[in-house]
């Protein structure tokens, strides 16, 4: 598939899991893509390897997603490397699985930073740039919509602000052409979030496939939306979460 071609992304959060997998799966489908990180610039060195390797084009930037000015940079960056932005991927985001009464202010901050402000942080600087009829992705979360797994609350809550920033955003940038959806994975087996890990066991138990998903999972739904066969599809909640939400 080459339904990217002469397209421009940029993978917030890609060196690792989920956005890792969305950004070798962009650049599968022809886009040229940039990822940025925070830590483990030799993990988002080997996305950007495996990527140039199989015949794409990316680059790797360091910028923690709620340092607005890193951010901004990195956006900066990406537009001077590949001279535009077709399609921003707000995927960077944490979770710090605790009870609630367990879980304290500077928890509460980092989940909030990351997952909320970070997305505002990250759009507000793509919008500057990107062309009309682009494409904002964000990666929220089925517990966003439906919460049915304890010492998800924070992180619930977050995901929660993400779905309504995706369609309050969808009115406002619908004039340009630019799309702005939502996908909301169910339990995906990452290292934040492995299939054998101490919270895996209720999460599967609410999903009707009785199994934790993969990265490719989403990153197929992140390239369909990207693509030119999704440009009616805005404001949209899209969950794919082995039917977790049923």
């Amino acid at each position: 598939m080459a339904n990217l071609t002469n397209k421009i992304a940029l993978v917030t959060g890609g060196s690792r899991g989920i956005g890792a997998g969305i950004a070798k799966r962009l650049a599968a489908d022809g886009a040229s893509v940039a990822i940025t990180y925070t830590r483990g610039a030799d993990a988002a060195a080997q996305v950007v390897k495996e990527i140039e390797q199989a015949g794409g084009k990316a680059i790797a930037i360091q910028a923690d997603a709620v340092d607005a000015k890193a951010v901004t940079a990195a956006v900066e960056k990406t537009v001077a490397t590949f001279g535009k932005l077709d399609v921003l991927v707000n995927n960077a985001g944490t979770a710090i699985p605790k009870l609630f009464e367990e879980t304290t202010p500077d928890d509460i901050d980092t989940m909030i930073g990351i997952n909320v402000r970070g997305v505002f942080i990250a759009t507000q600087a793509a919008l500057k740039h990107l062309q009309d009829g682009g494409r904002i992705i964000n990666i929220g979360s089925c517990v966003g919509e439906r919460m049915m797994t304890p010492g998800l609350v924070v992180y619930a809550a977050t995901k929660g602000a993400v779905k309504m920033f995706t369609q309050g955003l969808a009115r406002e940038v619908g004039p340009r052409g630019i799309t702005v959806n939502n996908i909301q994975p169910g339990p995906i087996d990452t290292d934040l979030n492995p299939a054998a890990g101490d919270w895996a066991t209720p999460q599967i138990a609410a999903t009707a496939l009785g199994r934790y998903g993969h990265v490719d999972d989403i990153a197929a739904m992140v390239a369909f939306v990207a693509g030119p066969e999704a440009s009616y599809i805005t404001g949209a909640n899209l969950t794919v979460d082995g039917g977790t939400n049923a």
